[in-house]
């Protein structure tokens, strides 16, 4: 679920940490929903007032959460959870202690394909490319990141699922382990 909020020049807004002040509105966090109630004005009949709502609303959701989601990334490094590069996330998953494997959508597929065998029960996510995980963790060419216990690792999938729901067909990367 993503909380909205009318801001105050009469823009509905999302309210990502849900900490805005005014009368939220709940919508749930898919792609699918934001259209729908874009297209029946059904924010303007929550709020109780007259809104306006960006046509691309599903879109700059879409790119509000993934800057969440890489800003916890970043956090989780800074934390002490997140091992980088190719033969440090394999030595991590050989530990079992993995919860999350992060790997850069536009990756090698046979780089990829070995830790991913390697993964077991974690929860893989392949959303990001790799320039975007390279500027959120201010380093060079990250491919590969794992990610171990931790709020931070919780908080960060958390928002995975939120932008899964919401991100186009075509960037929707997010695997659950196979059973």
């Amino acid at each position: 679920m993503v909380r909205f909020v009318v801001d105050p020049d009469g823009w509905m807004v999302p309210d990502l940490a849900g900490k805005l002040p005014g009368r939220g509105v709940w919508l749930s966090a898919t792609r699918e929903a934001c259209d729908r109630a874009l297209k029946k004005r059904l924010f303007e009949r929550a709020a109780r007032c007259r809104v306006n709502v960006a046509p691309d609303l599903a879109d700059r959701l879409a790119e509000q959460l993934k800057r969440r989601c890489l800003d916890l990334l970043g956090l989780a490094r800074g934390a002490g959870l997140l091992t980088v590069g190719f033969e440090k996330v394999k030595a991590a998953l050989g530990t079992g202690k993995i919860v999350a494997l992060v790997q850069a959508a536009d990756a090698a597929a046979d780089g990829r394909d070995k830790l991913r065998r390697l993964a077991g029960d974690a929860v893989l996510i392949e959303a990001f490319d790799c320039e975007e995980l390279s500027l959120a963790l201010g380093r060079e060419n990250v491919v590969h990141a794992a990610l171990a216990p931790g709020r931070l690792t919780d908080r960060f999938l958390a928002e995975c699922n939120r932008l899964g729901g919401v991100c186009s067909p075509a960037r929707r990367q997010f695997e659950t382990p196979s059973e």
